[in-house]
């Protein structure tokens, strides 16, 4: 009988086990699209706990503790990251099926070389155990990415970003590439007007351009994009 998550998981012909471990294993990864905080990568962030690691900014997990009755203190709210982490936990069991499933023992797994299945009852132990090795070395951010065999991630990143921490990043020449990407989500928001009229003054200083007309939006933004452009 095979484990749950053995090293042929979701491997199922032969063809498909000889693909994956003698050619795509090692393979190194490129992420074009990721949400990474260029911040954490430039200090090279050690995480205080797994929860802030594993929950904070997760709206798939927040998602599906909602879908199961967890109130909000324990998602967003204020209740402690190890409370947190327990009502997680405790939700993990009701996502079987869905791929948060497999992420998240794919991940305690791979990352924390932890195999058994979360639940309410050993969360603790998962919990202190994660945790402690986060405080060190190697799990830090850049250690994380190089635990998984990174070699290009880029992040997303707003047109009126300076982008001083992926300098930061480039100044170390670390052998990971950190990229930004431009995303003008908030230079597409035009359905509330306040919000929209300071991210124009944000985005006159960035590109020093006075805006007044479409033309001169279009031209701030092109200015912009050439900025990134240039730090890539």
């Amino acid at each position: 009988m095979r484990k749950f998550l053995d090293e042929n998981f979701l491997l199922n012909s032969k063809a498909a086990q000889q693909l994956y471990h003698e050619f795509a294993k090692e393979m190194p990864i490129i992420d074009y699209h990721n949400h990474l905080p260029p911040d954490e990568i430039a200090t090279d962030k050690n995480f205080e706990n797994i929860t802030k690691v594993w929950l904070y900014g997760d709206h798939y997990k927040w998602r599906a503790m909602r879908t199961n009755g967890v109130p909000e203190e324990y998602i967003t709210g204020r209740k402690s990251d190890w409370e947190k982490f327990q009502k997680w936990a405790e939700t993990v069991p009701y996502t079987l099926r869905n791929p948060l499933y497999h992420w998240t023992h794919l991940e305690l797994q791979r990352y924390f070389g932890i195999n058994d299945i979360l639940n309410g009852d050993n969360a603790k132990k998962v919990y202190d155990v994660a945790s402690a090795k986060l405080q060190e070395k190697d799990y830090s951010v850049r250690g994380l990415l190089e635990r998984m065999n990174v070699k290009v991630i880029c992040t997303t990143d707003d047109p009126v970003d300076n982008l001083e921490y992926h300098k930061k990043i480039s100044n170390d020449n670390w052998h990971i590439k950190v990229l930004p990407a431009f995303r003008p989500d908030k230079a597409m928001n035009v359905d509330d007007v306040n919000t929209f009229n300071n991210y124009l003054t944000l985005l006159e200083k960035a590109s020093n351009i006075s805006i007044s007309t479409f033309n001169d939006y279009i031209a701030a933004l092109r200015k912009r994009h050439e900025y990134f452009v240039e730090n890539s």
